[in-house]
């Protein structure tokens, strides 16, 4: 999640990264973590897991549906031009001449019994009217702690099957998240969804489940990725039980996998990015722009550094991490490490960044693994995973607050060419915030630089071969903000092209009729990228005729979310 808490003017050049220099430590296998009273006798070691499921068995398509208001209000803006019967994600993204773009839904869209939705009546009243403006299809978050709240393998999907149905009668397709993370104590975070309780119990017992800082403050937005492959969670290990809960999401949604769900965004870290809780906004703990901490000290994480260390034959090492790193609201020049030539650029301390970046890269590779294996069995379907767009210090030296983050990205060091590579080897889509940010925008004294940060994952996902797709980090609903998405994501060669853009966030806001109006456009710039008869003047057109169009379905949801 990328942040932006004020707004200065005054512009600022990008900053590209230099090349990645070679490592000058080697980052050996975890040992096995010894056990705590509460944990099991006998603990594997920390290691890389695959998790090998068999495909669904293959089931009919699901019925046709009738005509209904959205396809109505279609008609209306574009003649009620037939929709392609989907086939093939890859080949209909790139056969497209623009970008499609998806509308995430608000965070409670499911009730927290599971059981149906919330607002029901705003929700069908939003799927119309976003299905008339142009829009492609819907993010929504699949929570860990809604779906599987029960008890370990009782799952409830109820809530989320009616939203699928829905979005299908609307010709909308979906985006679906595995949130194995809290909602609450993030930017943006509107309401509280914690891990399932069963979870929780079992962090209450052993608390070194949970992400630890320095000072032993205790994150339970997510289970320690020190843990992965430890059968720590009622028997299973951590990520069998992300393998569990995709393997019966993807059961219980056969029917919709590949025609209306067409993506799976696999939550790796808080607020479902591949990230350390770095900086956590709850109880006023980091602001904007902290460099926020490492996150190493619960004792299986402590036990994977203990025995990198031992072997690089710096068995000090291993004790801690680093001692002068500051606090969560330090800027890099408070530090001793962080500052301009601080202990980051040492033989410590590049020892200590490949490993934390390291760990986090074996998170990612494990669950990965588990998300391929379930859903390879779904063709239509493509895998993503978010990377957070931390901006702010990305134009001093040391890239304080993304290396407290897990990502080893400094001036001299490229910190997402290996989580590119990584995504590469399992056909995965990088998906990358802060989309609509320009650097004079931003704080200068924080020395933010979203631009160059989105340049430089771009060229990752370039080298790599793989698709980058984008979001808005904070909702914005101005035309400054659309220019920068559509120059950023969609006027660009078509190999360079983004692969899909996704919309914070469905709510009244967005459906005030000049916001409306303003994202219609937007959307009919995204869509028509490519096409050199398309003026600015033609899409202010149509976009009030889709706002005309659409009044009575846009007051509707508007009035429906707002109650």
């Amino acid at each position: 999640m990328a942040l932006n808490l004020a707004h200065q003017p005054g512009a600022a050049a990008a900053v590209t990264a230099a090349p990645a220099a070679p490592r000058s430590a080697v980052v050996a296998a975890a040992s096995t973590v010894a056990p705590s009273a509460t944990a099991p006798s006998s603990a594997p070691a920390l290691q890389a897991q695959t998790v090998t499921v068999d495909p669904a068995p293959a089931q009919a398509a699901a019925d046709s549906v009738k005509p209904d208001l959205a396809m109505v209000c279609q008609a209306l803006v574009d003649g009620g031009k037939p929709e392609a019967e989907h086939a093939d994600v890859a080949a209909e993204v790139k056969s497209k001449e623009g970008v499609p773009v998806f509308v995430m839904m608000p965070l409670d869209t499911v009730r927290k019994d599971g059981n149906s939705l919330n607002r029901r009546r705003a929700v069908e009243a939003s799927l119309a009217a976003l299905k008339s403006a142009g829009v492609e299809g819907i993010m929504v978050d699949v929570w860990w702690g809604i779906a599987e709240a029960e008890g370990p393998g009782q799952y409830n999907f109820n809530g989320y099957m009616e939203l699928m149905e829905m979005a299908r009668k609307n010709g909308l397709k979906v985006q679906a998240v595995m949130s194995f993370h809290q909602c609450g104590g993030n930017v943006g975070d509107s309401v509280t969804i914690p891990l399932p309780k069963w979870v929780l119990e079992e962090m209450d017992k052993d608390q070194d489940l949970a992400y630890t800082d320095r000072s032993g403050r205790r994150n339970y937005e997510y289970v320690s990725l020190g843990c992965d492959a430890l059968p720590v969670l009622k028997g299973r290990t951590p990520i069998q039980c992300y393998a569990d809960f995709m393997r019966a999401f993807r059961d219980h949604f056969a029917t919709y996998m590949g025609n209306t769900i067409v993506e799976i965004q696999v939550g790796m870290g808080p607020a479902g990015e591949l990230r350390y809780p770095s900086y956590p906004e709850s109880n006023g703990t980091w602001c904007f722009p902290g460099i926020g901490e490492f996150q190493c000290y619960d004792r299986y994480m402590l036990s994977s550094l203990k025995a990198a260390a031992e072997a690089v034959g710096k068995p000090e090492w291993g004790n801690a991490g680093p001692s002068d790193s500051g606090s969560y609201k330090n800027w890099p020049e408070d530090t001793p490490f962080f500052r301009r030539e601080g202990g980051w650029n040492t033989e410590y301390g590049q020892f200590f960044m490949s490993w934390y970046s390291q760990m986090l890269l074996e998170h990612g590779e494990r669950i990965l693994s588990a998300a391929t294996g379930v859903f390879t069995a779904s063709p239509g379907v493509k895998i993503s995973v978010k990377v957070a767009g931390i901006h702010w210090h990305y134009g001093t030296r040391s890239h304080a607050a993304e290396l407290t983050a897990g990502y080893y990205n400094t001036r001299h060091h490229d910190g997402y060419q290996p989580i590119a590579r990584m995504l590469g080897r399992h056909g995965a889509v990088l998906n990358f915030t802060c989309v609509e940010m320009r650097d004079h925008e931003q704080p200068q004294d924080a020395q933010c630089r979203p631009e160059g940060l989105v340049q430089q994952v771009a060229a990752a996902a370039r080298e790599a071969g793989i698709g980058l797709a984008g979001e808005n980090a904070l909702p914005r609903y101005d035309e400054t903000a659309h220019d920068q998405v559509v120059a950023t994501a969609a006027e660009k060669a078509e190999e360079d092209r983004m692969v899909a853009f996704t919309y914070l966030r469905m709510g009244p806001d967005l459906f005030q009729p000049d916001n409306w109006r303003r994202f219609a456009a937007f959307v009919k710039r995204m869509s028509g990228a490519g096409k050199r008869d398309m003026c600015r003047e033609q899409v202010e057109r149509e976009a009030s005729g889709v706002a005309h169009a659409t009044q009575p379905l846009v007051h509707e949801a508007a009035v429906a979310l707002t109650n």
